[in-house]
């Protein structure tokens, strides 16, 4: 497939192309951070890129920390996803991180359940814990494949015409325990788009649903900014 272009997806200093909660999402010590380690995480929360993407091949950089005594600690890598209307919650493909769950594929808030495995342990063996791991997602047409520290740890192929094959790319930090996810290095290659594909607009956006009770502290997303190349 041929590639076409590259830039980054964090300038290091700032949270501009970027849209989430601020009360649990910022930019620390020129990483994005999301979380909290003295708080329990009440509910799911993502900071989402404003653009879209089709096919891509997207590198970043993942830490994820906290006391297993807190509760869970489990964060992913949403691609091809839409934010629900007026939610926290996105809805589409989750490549997952966390204990038990690396290397898996989620699909969130639309089927709600792991749709692929990884292809095998070693891709779990190669997570350094509660340090910095490489993971790499590449998604051409309707195949995902990632991988941890350049292990082989996902491939797979959706079957269902009807679910759709661009969206925005966003950051998870699980509810449930205390925990700080970080993220720096992201940075996306842009490949050549699939002749119709399936897209959002096509088959339908993510349908509203209550919203989520309201975070006092919460803050408005920043105004996005054009990415860097």
């Amino acid at each position: 497939m041929r590639r076409s272009n590259c830039c980054s997806l964090f300038d290091g200093k700032s949270l501009a192309g970027w849209e989430g909660d601020l009360k649990w999402w910022r930019v620390q010590d020129g990483v994005i951070a999301g979380g909290s380690t003295t708080e329990k995480i009440p509910r799911n929360f993502f900071l989402a890129t404003t653009r879209s993407f089709q096919n891509f091949d997207l590198r970043l950089k993942i830490k994820l920390t906290g006391d297993p005594k807190g509760g869970l600690i489990n964060s992913g890598v949403q691609i091809r996803s839409l934010r629900v209307p007026d939610h926290n919650e996105m809805s589409g493909y989750q490549v997952d991180a966390g204990d038990k769950w690396w290397g898996k594929l989620y699909d969130e808030s639309r089927r709600n359940k792991v749709i692929a495995e990884p292809i095998d342990a070693a891709a779990d063996a190669a997570v350094k814990k509660e340090d910095w791991n490489d993971y790499r997602i590449l998604a051409e047409g309707p195949r995902i494949r990632s991988w941890i520290n350049g292990v082989p740890a996902l491939d797979y192929t959706e079957a269902d015409p009807a679910i759709a094959l661009d969206g925005k790319i966003a950051l998870q930090i699980h509810s449930g325990g205390m925990a700080l996810v970080q993220f720096k290095d992201l940075v996306i290659e842009e490949l050549a788009p699939t002749p119709d594909a399936p897209t959002w607009d096509k088959v339908g956006h993510p349908k509203p649903r209550p919203p989520a009770p309201a975070d006092k502290n919460k803050k408005a997303a920043p105004a996005p900014a054009p990415l860097t190349k």
